[in-house]
């Protein structure tokens, strides 16, 4: 099959290194000359040692019309204002950005259809460090999907030994699961930075899965996506890791750094920065009980972490499972 992904950064080198090993041919697509070069001479630019065929790289964003598969690893935020200059009628559309755009509080599959007519949607997420993905390492994801017969067709050239696709079809499910991991691992790493142990981080993590199922029924998807790969997989692997930026945002903020020092420090997409904008304001009109996300929020807007973190639990005093 043939590729054309959207993004050159960490996770869409990762994908055309994974495609092209199954002998897909990949042309990814990146304003960064530096990293399109790089790609050009078949060198990975972010891991020594890979060696990449059947993948080229181009700055000229037309050339995606000659495909018919067209992957998306591009930041949540910038999502929009690609599909307004591309004609996507006819082709499969394949998400693999997580985030929900704080502009105007869509998911990618709402900013893609509202775009454009005629798009099969699928997006695919789960617990994946790019990383491990170019490095071949075992992974298990979620294809989310409207057509089950296109979803099973895209599985069974996707999969090998150690990349492992299950489907899913709740679409809305499996994208806000990879968009409020990131929020939930920030928070997460904020109690590992405060210093706070392993009973706090284990307390965080569970009811940060019910938050993100709750707000999840109330946006229309099932709850049980939440505890499959793309929600509470995903988390438990943002939250644990110190690979994760969001998990890592967090703990430099629990630390006693700022929001700019931290993002100094990290220099890559937090993805889970603007995610809990658009969920605050989510949150507010739906009027949805998630004290973790709530919290994050008022800590990325310049609260004192310490003085938050206590309201991270005041969901439901007393039933865990109210009836």
């Amino acid at each position: 099959m043939r590729f054309f992904i959207l993004g050159a950064g960490r996770w869409g080198v990762a994908l055309a290194t994974h495609f092209s090993r199954l002998g897909h041919e990949v042309v990814l697509y990146d304003i960064n000359e530096e990293v399109v070069e790089k790609l050009n001479r078949g060198i990975h630019p972010y891991i020594e040692g890979i060696v990449l065929k059947n993948v080229r790289a181009t700055t000229d964003l037309e050339e995606l019309s000659e495909f018919n598969d067209i992957v998306c690893a591009l930041p949540a935020q910038v999502v929009g204002d690609i599909v307004k200059r591309v004609d996507l009628r006819g082709k499969r559309f394949i998400s693999a950005s997580k985030g929900i755009d704080h502009k105007n509080l869509k998911r990618i599959s709402q900013i893609v259809k509202e775009a454009q007519e005629g798009v099969s949607f699928f997006v695919l997420s789960g617990p994946s460090f790019a990383k491990e993905v170019s490095l071949g390492l075992p992974t298990a994801l979620v294809l989310g999907y409207e057509d089950r017969g296109e979803a099973q067709e895209l599985r069974e050239a996707l999969e090998s030994e150690n990349f492992r696709v299950y489907l899913n079809s709740d679409v809305a499910g499996v994208e806000l699961g990879g968009a409020l991991k990131n929020v939930i691992a920030i928070a997460v790493g904020l109690s590992d930075g405060l210093g706070y142990g392993h009973n706090a981080r284990s307390a965080l993590i569970t009811r940060g899965i019910h938050e993100m199922a709750r707000i999840g029924e109330a946006l229309g998807a099932r709850r049980e996506t939440f505890f499959g790969l793309s929600g509470a997989g995903d988390l438990i692997l943002t939250s644990t890791s110190d690979l994760s930026r969001n998990r890592r945002f967090g703990f430099l903020l629990g630390k006693g750094y700022s929001v700019e020092e931290a993002l100094s420090e990290i220099s890559q997409t937090v993805e889970g920065i603007k995610t809990a904008q658009a969920v605050f304001k989510i949150l507010e009109e739906k009027d949805i009980d998630a004290p973790i996300c709530r919290g994050v929020y008022e800590v990325v807007s310049g609260k004192d972490p310490k003085s938050v973190y206590p309201r991270f639990f005041e969901s439901n005093p007393g039933e865990e499972f109210p009836p």
